[in-house]
């Protein structure tokens, strides 16, 4: 069976975005090469991106600019990596405001995410991603829908913000791996979630 694996850089102190959802926080520890390297990794193992509205629109509103002129030395080999991998995996958008036929990736609403996720997962493939997207994976978490979750946690504390879980989540973790990288003071860990079926 798929997985759907989460993957999210954090705060010190355990916070997902600043006051009010800024992301912007976020950015001195997403720089370098353990972040964009990670995402690329993540990428080729990948065949299914999936993101919420927010998520998808602050995304959208980065990651053409990047794929438009890859060879600008704006840009990092590892960004240019995400690109690259990114042309062969499929994209999800949940949300119940966007509408119309998009080319690029196709719109699950909420009501329907439960069951077309499980029957995804259930399907051949590669793994299935999710970044950002907060409230989407805590939902599919306590739904017992999330395989893996891994989080990068930076150097930097920001003493306010979102939380990166939603409350208390009905879920038991397993630790399969703590890495570094020599070049950044980010740490990744890896959980994966024991299934209650299991």
């Amino acid at each position: 069976m798929r997985k759907i694996i989460v993957y999210n850089i954090i705060s010190l102190d355990g916070y997902h975005t600043g006051p009010g959802n800024d992301v912007s926080v976020m950015f001195p520890v997403m720089g370098g090469k353990a972040f964009n390297g990670y995402n690329a990794e993540l990428l080729r193992t990948a065949d299914t991106f999936i993101a919420g509205r927010v998520s998808h629109e602050l995304f959208h509103g980065y990651w053409p600019k990047v794929a438009e002129n890859p060879d600008s030395d704006e840009w990092t080999d590892e960004q240019r990596e995400i690109i690259q991998e990114s042309e062969s995996v499929s994209n999800i958008v949940v949300s119940d405001t966007l509408t119309g036929n998009r080319p690029n990736y196709r719109i699950i609403r909420r009501a329907d995410v439960y069951q077309q996720l499980a029957e995804l997962k259930r399907q051949p493939g590669k793994d299935i991603l999710i970044t950002g997207s907060r409230t989407l994976w805590n939902d599919l978490l306590a739904h017992d829908l999330v395989d893996e979750i891994h989080l990068m946690i930076g150097n930097i504390v920001l003493g306010e913000g979102v939380p990166v879980f939603v409350g208390k989540p009905p879920a038991s973790l397993h630790l399969i791996e703590v890495r570094t990288w020599k070049d950044s003071d980010n740490v990744l860990i890896r959980y994966e979630v024991l299934h209650k079926s299991a």
